[in-house]
């Protein structure tokens, strides 16, 4: 569950059954947030929620304080080289002509990074049959569409973010239920 503003919307979420929630940082969406929301919002979810800061960031100063946040992974547009004796874990997104990096941990395939236009089945198909790591689809998701896209695809995961709110940054809790509850549907 990806674009998380507030404490109330990652609680539900995380009650729901949302494996991942995901804070967008240091960019020009109007879900990013800053440090301190960051914590206070990493703080309210239980140990087995993996925390997840997103960026479009291409400073190393903004990935620095991503950085000492300790997420358990950050989901990140630019090709910056990390360290293999790292403590946090890559997601790359890819788009049609990016090179699927050796240093991930998982791959994000989303073309529209973050916009939510609808993801591309034949080259996230691809992805997942070459990626060698989990490969996460995200791109224009909703309720309506994720258990096709989970049969279609066959990701290791999927990226929710603008199918879900009901405004930027806003979460509608309806949807959220129906989302996770279509992917397990998927997944069964």
């Amino acid at each position: 569950m990806c674009g998380i503003t507030t404490v109330e919307d990652a609680l539900y979420a995380e009650g729901c059954g949302a494996d991942a929630i995901g804070i967008v940082m240091f960019s020009d969406s109007p879900r990013s947030v800053q440090s301190s929301r960051v914590r206070e919002i990493f703080s309210s979810l239980t140990s087995s929620t993996m925390k997840v800061i997103v960026t479009h960031t291409k400073s190393e100063e903004d990935l620095k304080e991503i950085l000492a946040l300790k997420p358990d992974a950050v989901q990140i547009s630019h090709p910056f080289p990390f360290p293999s004796n790292r403590n946090v874990k890559v997601f790359r997104m890819v788009k049609r002509g990016d090179h699927l990096l050796p240093d991930s941990d998982a791959f994000v395939v989303d073309e529209s990074y973050g916009s939510g236009k609808l993801y591309n089945s034949t080259f996230a198909s691809e992805v997942v049959k070459l990626s060698k790591v989990p490969v996460i689809l995200a791109g224009g998701l909703n309720p309506e569409n994720v258990k096709e896209a989970i049969e279609i695809v066959q990701p290791d995961a999927v990226d929710v973010s603008s199918g879900v709110e009901v405004e930027p940054g806003i979460k509608d809790k309806e949807k959220i239920r129906l989302f996770l509850h279509n992917c397990k549907e998927a997944v069964l």
